[in-house]
């Protein structure tokens, strides 16, 4: 039964999501970039940039006691011209964590552009239109369905809850691609009521080191906005505030930065979606501890240079602290590839 023995952690970047069409590197920077690209022709008629956005700034004005939203629209047009040097939007806002008004401004062009970007996702659920589940039609050959095929394979619905409390998943997207895939895809398969899933998958940790665009509704936790839904300007306000510098994200006090380091050094099978190996990031997963560390660790690294891939693998052989004994990390295929690849090696110890 796959996932029934051992520990499995699962790390996400933006490759993963791709697979269900959203944008990664230079797309979602352009993306934030248009949004909060808030100009006036004149005093009162807006000519482009995010209506939401601009709504949501002088939302925080008022609050804040203000009554100008000029200094919040210069650092939207900072950000985005530093857009096209910026390795990411999170190097972008860590280099300037100690400006609130690009960090607020750099937050909330991440959450619209999240959301827009689940909207037009393949797991998008447009229910204006009648659809109520997934077309999992079109999401057959993704790294999604093939990771539902494993979770599911051999395993009734009574033993599910087990399988999920072997699994620890890090996602540094904002997106809530995988829950919500997740959650629609064990209801669907076995005939399960929507409720009895969100029980089940409470078993499951989810950790998001910078935040997400809220939370899903059947989560029960704070800022809940349905998969890809259009927020009004204060909800985008507070879903923007769940989003997290790397500085934010790597606090004890205010993170799960500790949790996240102990599901990478004590599992037995690390996996790697999608991710991009950022120095910044590596150092968030990092252990220094001598402890525990997992037997066997796969990975796609596609678009990577042989020479890059070298160095990465050894980096990840000492994550956890000491050596991981067997680096599978693969610069030639995609994330769906890589369950073709290792679908045996994935699940066994």
């Amino acid at each position: 039964m796959a996932f029934s023995e051992g520990k499995t952690t699962i790390v996400l970047g933006a490759g993963a999501s791709c697979e269900a069409g959203l944008p990664i590197g230079r797309d979602l920077k352009s993306k934030i970039a248009r949004l909060i690209d808030i100009r006036y022709d004149d005093s009162y008629t807006r000519s482009s940039g995010s209506e939401e956005i601009d709504a949501a700034f002088r939302i925080k004005v008022q609050a804040d006691g203000g009554r100008d939203i000029n200094p919040y629209l210069g650092a939207c047009w900072r950000i985005r011209d530093a857009m096209p040097q910026a390795i990411s939007i999170d190097n972008y806002l860590d280099a300037h964590a100690e400006d609130a008004l690009t960090v607020v401004s750099g937050k909330l062009g991440i959450a619209q552009a999240i959301l827009e970007a689940e909207k037009s996702s393949t797991l998008y659920v447009n229910r204006r239109e009648g659809q109520e589940m997934i077309n999992f039609g079109r999401v057959e050959n993704t790294w999604f369905n093939k990771f539902v095929q494993l979770l599911t394979e051999n395993c009734r619905v009574d033993d599910l809850s087990a399988n999920l409390s072997n699994l620890n998943v890090v996602s540094f997207n904002y997106d809530r691609c995988f829950e919500h895939f997740l959650y629609c895809a064990i209801q669907n398969y076995y005939r399960v009521a929507a409720a009895d899933v969100a029980g089940m998958l409470a078993n499951l940790k989810v950790y998001h080191p910078y935040g997400r665009a809220g939370s899903l509704p059947w989560q029960r936790q704070e800022t809940p906005i349905e998969f890809g839904a259009t927020p009004n300007p204060k909800s985008l306000l507070d879903i923007s505030a769940q989003i997290r510098t790397f500085t934010e994200g790597t606090d004890p006090d205010t993170s799960n930065i500790q949790a996240i380091r102990d599901s990478v050094a004590g599992c037995d099978r690390l996996i790697f979606l999608g991710f991009a190996f950022h120095p910044m990031n590596m150092q968030l997963l990092s252990s220094q501890g001598a402890g525990e560390v997992p037997k066997a660790s796969y990975g796609t690294a596609l678009g990577l240079s042989q020479s890059d891939r070298e160095i990465i693998e050894r980096e990840v052989r000492i994550l956890a602290g000491s050596e991981i004994g067997r680096v599978e990390l693969r610069n030639d295929l995609t994330c769906s590839q890589l369950f073709d690849e290792y679908r045996r090696s994935l699940t066994s110890l």
